[in-house]
């Protein structure tokens, strides 16, 4: 049994804690925050296998600076003279290849695969309430070009043998009889599950803390000691803490952290947006707003709306003009649906780790040997909470990894 000290208590951190203590280790988890907000709170709930495309992609970069002129768009990156954001940018720009896409979407369908079965393995098996549904998820199109470019990923998905399907508007609205829509197409992908975060994230703690994981909360890593390329300690704003292993899982914060190892891992804080709403919408199925980018998540109790993609360095700033996009994007293709200013008041942010493939860095550093680093997940941390926390577990008991894992090494160059 080995002592293993988590940095992060967000759904990554969490989920590598679950998973190293059903193995027998004896396990602290430690976090800045109240753990009560933040991207593992605020996301739209997606298990979704069918995200088999990588943020950096082809003709994104190109987009995305059409986009920086639009603080309503979906992807906005904020202009600053940075030195680790321009690092960042151009490694981004590196990675937006076809050749990258096709070495990605076989990695990336089964860690998403893998992720969606263990949220349902990990219900049973500990008798969780916390919602999980089967329905799978509808890409909505207001334009014949984009339902085009939408059913080219249909064609991915099927070749990774997920089941997926081009339809109409009509069996569209067939499916949700109760809600008025503005579409000419979707594609809807069976192989996607959905949750409601806050009840998994509720039930994950309590877990833990009963089966005696440590969970040390409003506490902050301020400096991380390393003799001979072994980390030695932690020091916190509380006290200095030793373990044998250590996972950096701090999110969008794990870029400021590794510097004190002296590790150069690209990472910037891609914030988003949830707006919810207990009124009915007849919205009964996961959606997403294909041109607007926005996710809807019909969730337990009230609805979901979730979106955007900004690059604007850590902080938790509501930008308002963004989660008034939301809201637009939301009537514009249903009509019916009318989010009110109160509810656009309460909206709320996280902040998700984007690395500049698009991909996550799950693993061990060549630079330092007791330490496994898990972040760097951009929209998939949900979908890919469980299958990350796995593999961690995987590589510290020194076991055959339940896949190829390469492509994640927090090591590699773009």
């Amino acid at each position: 049994m080995k002592h293993c000290i988590i940095i992060g208590g967000g759904i990554i951190g969490l989920s590598c804690a679950y998973f190293l203590h059903k193995s027998g280790h004896q396990v602290t988890v430690i976090d800045q925050s109240k753990m009560q907000g933040g991207a593992s709170y605020v996301n739209a709930g997606y298990l979704a296998p069918s995200h088999l495309i990588p943020l950096s992609a082809p003709g994104v970069m190109k987009q995305g600076l059409k986009w920086m002129l639009d603080k309503k768009s979906p992807l906005y990156i904020k202009p600053r003279l940075n030195s680790d954001l321009i690092k960042w940018t151009w490694a981004f720009n590196k990675s937006c290849t076809s050749k990258h896409v096709q070495r990605a979407v076989p990695a990336m369908r089964e860690i998403a695969v893998m992720g969606r079965d263990l949220y349902d393995q990990i219900k049973q098996e500990e008798k969780f309430d916390f919602q999980l549904e089967k329905k799978g998820l509808f890409m909505l199109c207001q334009s014949e070009h984009i339902l085009e470019e939408e059913s080219h990923l249909v064609d991915y998905a099927l070749k990774e043998g997920l089941v997926a399907r081009t339809v109409t508007s009509q069996e569209v609205q067939q499916m949700m009889p109760d809600a008025q829509l503005n579409i000419v197409g979707a594609t809807y992908f069976e192989c996607d599950h959905h949750t409601t975060p806050d009840e998994f994230m509720e039930d994950l703690k309590a877990y833990l803390i009963k089966s005696g994981v440590t969970i040390r909360k409003e506490e902050k890593v301020t400096d991380i000691g390393v003799q001979n390329g072994t980390i030695s300690h932690v020091q916190t704003d509380k006290e200095q803490l030793k373990a044998d292993e250590y996972v950096l899982a701090a999110g969008s914060w794990t870029s400021t952290l590794s510097r004190k190892l002296n590790l150069n891992l690209l990472l910037q804080a891609g914030k988003g947006y949830r707006i919810q709403t207990t009124t009915p919408t007849g919205i009964t199925y996961p959606s997403i707003l294909a041109e607007r980018k926005v996710a809807i998540t019909p969730m337990n109790g009230f609805t979901r709306f979730a979106g955007t993609m900004e690059i604007a360095g850590i902080n938790q700033t509501i930008n308002t003009t963004r989660v008034e996009a939301i809201a637009e994007g939301v009537t514009q293709y249903f009509p019916e649906v009318k989010i009110s200013k109160i509810e656009k008041s309460q909206a709320a942010s996280g902040l998700r780790p984007v690395s500049p493939d698009g991909m996550p860095y799950i693993g061990k550093s060549a630079k330092c040997k007791n330490l496994t680093i898990a972040t760097g997940h951009a929209m998939m941390g949900w979908s890919l909470g469980p299958s990350t926390g796995k593999l961690v577990q995987e590589v510290i008991d020194e076991i055959q990894p339940s896949m190829d894992m390469s492509l994640f090494h927090p090591d590699r160059k773009f």
